[in-house]
């Protein structure tokens, strides 16, 4: 699975924003996951639901 690098995100430092931030990310993992074919979500398919790839784009704009 990829991560998005250091310094991309564009969430305050402010603790609340971070968590709910957290939990808005963990509940799009959840609804991919009931929705999944197989047993388990792939590193890519995780990438897309954390929209890592689009972060990538915007980074190499």
């Amino acid at each position: 699975m990829r991560v998005a690098p250091p310094g991309t995100a564009t969430v305050t430092a402010d603790p609340d924003c971070v968590a709910l931030a957290e939990i808005e990310l963990c509940g799009e993992l959840i609804i991919a996951a009931s929705t999944a074919d197989g047993e388990r979500l792939s590193a890519d398919r995780i990438d897309e639901v954390l929209r890592v790839a689009v972060e990538r784009a915007v980074e190499d704009l």
